[in-house]
């Protein structure tokens, strides 16, 4: 497959104004306004934020309650022409389980209109790309939840798509399938593809993209670069578990520092305590100095903001 260049770097995408959807008396979406650009951005939050309604209303599924949407500068709604631009990856994993992968991709790329040597053709590349070759020729049905995924990012790409839409694609996946996936969409991305995928972990689409959404209660609550996120996240106290053979001793001298203004005892576990500290950056440089004076054996050590949930917890404060 060749890189896709003709969306210009920088230009928008995606763009909703007022953009609301409800359900009855439930609201999925409220008044969202936004622009996505050209590249790879990343659409995170916590499920039920509304992610997948987004990107259903973004590929047409879902028609808006209120609010405009376009896409690649088209309207979405009964926008046939706009469909053969745009690539979809379904949270929904259910599929035709007596197809093999093959014929299930290939079938697709001849709804395209693509004739049958270069629908065999195209659907070969991309089974290679999701790194499913071996399991090609097994039905679905005995596909596990990973590889389904895999096989539905397959065929998102099999008509070269100027905007691929990804919901939850790495869902289900082992250790290992989650960093092919996301090495390839990182790979897509440098070579000026246009993706839009969601998550509800942090860390994983950081690895992906630096350009990210945050959404929350169907209402974006950030935008922008992972960095501009946690500069955010940095205007609260950090939390910082330390497990140690000397809790009581770290965390006396933790309380003498400028920039810690709390620390408590973990109440499940004996020998851990939590510092809150207003600049994380000195904190992680003075610490190391600490434990090698005073002899103290640190057996674990982790950041419990360092997740989606701890973000949103500050950003919707």
């Amino acid at each position: 497959m060749q890189p896709r260049l003709e969306t210009v770097q920088g230009s928008v995408v995606v763009k909703t104004t007022n953009l609301s959807k409800w359900y009855g008396q439930v609201i999925s979406l409220n008044d969202l306004t936004l622009q996505i650009y050209a590249g790879v951005t990343g659409l995170l939050g916590p499920n039920g934020a509304g992610k997948s309604t987004l990107l259903k209303l973004l590929v047409g599924q879902l028609k808006p309650s209120a609010g405009l949407v376009r896409v690649l500068d088209q309207p979405v709604w009964n926008n046939l022409h706009l469909k053969r631009r745009i690539g979809y990856c379904p949270d929904v994993g259910k599929l035709y389980g007596s197809m093999t992968g093959f014929r299930f991709v290939k079938f697709l790329a001849l709804l395209s209109g693509y004739s049958d040597s270069e629908a065999h053709q195209r659907t070969q590349n991309v089974i290679e790309l999701v790194d499913m070759f071996d399991q090609q020729d097994k039905p679905i049905a005995t596909y596990s939840k990973g590889m389904r995924q895999r096989i539905k990012f397959a065929q998102a790409l099999v008509h070269d798509p100027e905007l691929i839409f990804l919901d939850e694609p790495l869902n289900g996946m082992d250790p290992i399938g989650r960093l092919k996936t996301i090495q390839l969409i990182r790979k897509l991305g440098e070579e000026g593809r246009n993706i839009v995928v969601s998550s509800h972990v942090l860390h994983e689409v950081e690895a992906m993209t630096e350009s990210i959404l945050l959404i929350h209660h169907g209402q974006i609550r950030a935008e922008g670069s992972i960095s501009d996120i946690r500069n955010l996240i940095d205007e609260y106290p950090h939390q910082v578990y330390i497990h140690c053979d000397r809790p009581r001793d770290l965390g006396a001298i933790c309380l003498g520092l400028d920039h810690v203004v709390s620390v408590r005892f973990d109440q499940t576990e004996t020998n851990g305590i939590i510092v809150e500290t207003i600049r994380p950056d000195d904190f992680y440089t003075c610490l190391p100095k600490i434990i090698i004076e005073k002899d103290i054996s640190v057996k674990q050590m982790f950041s419990p903001n360092d997740n989606l949930d701890a973000v949103f917890k500050y950003l919707v404060q």
